[in-house]
């Protein structure tokens, strides 16, 4: 296969675009693109309804911000490639490469890149993390001290996509690095069929894997109303639970509905990663189970404080764990920073794991300021214990009357509701609308158009944020499944969720001005 890429021109120090949907085919792959000195960019992937001519301009806009001249593509995208033939873009057939001449791979250093993800962000912006091979190793290391991971034991199960760092790093690569045994399936499949991910498990006795907060929810109301016998998940000693805000109710609700079928409460791991520090971050401790802090909403909010609340008031937040080893985490600026427990700023990471910089369409961006240090964007504090807990994104806090509120949590409260699709809901400050200090919250749901369920729908979402933070949106929307804008991992778009609020403030404010018309009339 590295004959067959050396035949179609990449050389060490390039990149090669891969639009691969088979994990089996994906794993070769990236072997071969690391023994030419090349790196590897997961490309995303194309909805099979999706618009074409959408998509191929924001990968080609992907394609020239990296420099990649040669695509691989799998049978599953095959469409796709007159789109890169047409751009002049060099396509070569997954199918095919391995009926190339044999080489003997070129020598890399340690800082020479072997991944640049794409990570978009909430801006839709196209930019990429720049991995090297030090990056990998240092986490790789770091991750398998922090699990306890066997090679000799352990089986890692997984849908997650591949082109996201958690299912690529954390379960393909690592795998890859230290001989274990993973199993991996495309995210599509589970999301058709949320029995796959218990059945895999079962079938092949998996004892690690992972899943955002939102899979786990999915796969709790599964459970709940699977038979008696379905599955066997006694296996299982990891389970991690990342990449987005974890939630108590939820975590509750996996391991309430997964104890029939032998899941252990104690396997759940809490874990805080970003791209930027090639994967993982934190580990809460492996076998002690889901830890939560209780906190004062109303410190956090006003004081920058997490004082410790007990009461049916308090909010809970996961403990994320120590930082794994090479990483070093601190809060806010300045010789005192992190030292003060509970105090809340922004966190900052710094080690080996980290990566460097960015490959934005204007060049390389440095992603270390003073010190080595890389400002996450991430708000939160850390623990008497030495546990990080994150509270939100900086970018996106919602201020109302002086109160900094999380809109992780708002969307949490609108969830909640009856008739909302879990997981999609997005809250937005209306500061971009030209509204200041007021917030909407856009939910999706299946019977959006029915106008007498939309309205109970709006009704009890504007209550439920109300009874927890006192309070309302200035607007709730009710939307069609799959409305709302999100990254391709997932996470909500909330600049791109300003133009649908906008949308129907415009529509309110036309029928109230019909209205006032009429009334002078």
């Amino acid at each position: 296969m590295a004959g067959s890429l050396a035949s179609a021109g990449v050389h060490p120090g390039d990149t090669v675009g891969v639009l691969v949907g088979e994990p089996a085919s994906i794993a070769p792959l990236i072997q071969a693109v690391w023994m030419r000195g090349a790196s590897v960019t997961m490309l995303h992937q194309p909805a099979p309804r999706a618009d074409l001519d959408a998509w191929a301009e924001d990968t080609f806009a992907v394609l020239d911000m990296i420099g990649a001249k040669v695509v691989v593509v799998g049978d599953a995208f095959a469409r796709t490639m007159p789109l890169f033939e047409a751009q002049d873009t060099i396509v070569v057939s997954a199918q095919t490469l391995a009926e190339g001449a044999a080489l003997e791979p070129v020598d890399c250093g340690e800082d020479d890149i072997a991944f640049l993800q794409l990570t978009s962000g909430s801006t839709g912006l196209p930019k990429a993390v720049a991995i090297s091979h030090r990056n990998l190793h240092e986490n790789a290391a770091a991750m398998v001290s922090a699990s306890r991971l066997d090679p000799q034991a352990d089986v890692l199960v997984s849908w997650l996509p591949l082109y996201h760092d958690m299912g690529m790093i954390g379960f393909m690569v690592l795998p890859m690095q230290v001989g274990a045994e993973a199993v991996c399936a495309a995210p599509g499949e589970f999301l058709r069929s949320p029995r796959l991910w218990p059945t895999l498990i079962t079938k092949y006795r998996g004892t690690m894997t992972a899943g955002p907060n939102f899979a786990y929810a999915l796969l709790a109301r599964y459970l709940r109303a699977a038979p008696d016998g379905a599955f066997d998940l006694s296996s299982l000693r990891f389970v991690l639970s990342g990449a987005e805000p974890i939630d108590h109710a939820t975590v509750d609700a996996v391991t309430e509905s997964g104890a029939r079928f032998g899941l252990d409460g104690k396997a759940f791991v809490a874990a805080y990663g970003m791209a930027e520090a090639t994967l993982a971050i934190s580990f809460s401790e492996t076998g002690a189970g889901m830890q939560f802090d209780t906190v004062d909403q109303a410190a956090i909010e006003l004081k920058s404080h997490a004082a410790p609340r007990t009461d049916t008031a308090a909010r809970h937040l996961a403990r994320l764990g120590k930082p794994l080893p090479g990483i070093e985490i601190r809060v806010g600026d300045g010789p005192g920073a992190g030292a003060k427990t509970r105090m809340v700023g922004e966190l900052k990471i710094r080690g080996d794991a980290v990566s460097r910089y960015y490959l934005t369409p204007s060049g390389k961006q440095s992603l270390l300021g003073d010190g080595g240090w890389f400002s996450t964007g991430d708000i939160g504090y850390v623990t008497e214990t030495g546990d990080v807990v994150v509270c939100g994104r900086l970018k996106d806090m919602i201020i109302v009357a002086g109160r900094n509120i999380f809109p992780t949590d708002i969307e949490r409260a609108a969830c909640r509701v009856g008739g909302v699709r879990p997981g999609n809901a997005i809250a937005v400050a209306l500061a971009a609308a030209g509204i200041r200090e007021e917030f909407a919250v856009v939910v999706e749901a299946l019977d959006s158009a029915d106008l007498e369920s939309s309205a109970r729908i709006k009704n009890e979402v504007s209550n439920a944020v109300y009874a927890a933070f006192g309070v309302s949106p200035r607007l709730v929307s009710v939307v069609p499944p799959r409305t709302l804008p999100k990254t391709p991992s997932g996470k909500p778009r909330r600049s791109a969720t300003i133009s649908i609020v906008e949308t129907e403030l415009a529509m309110l404010h036309g029928v109230n001005h019909q209205r006032a018309q009429e009334q002078v009339g």
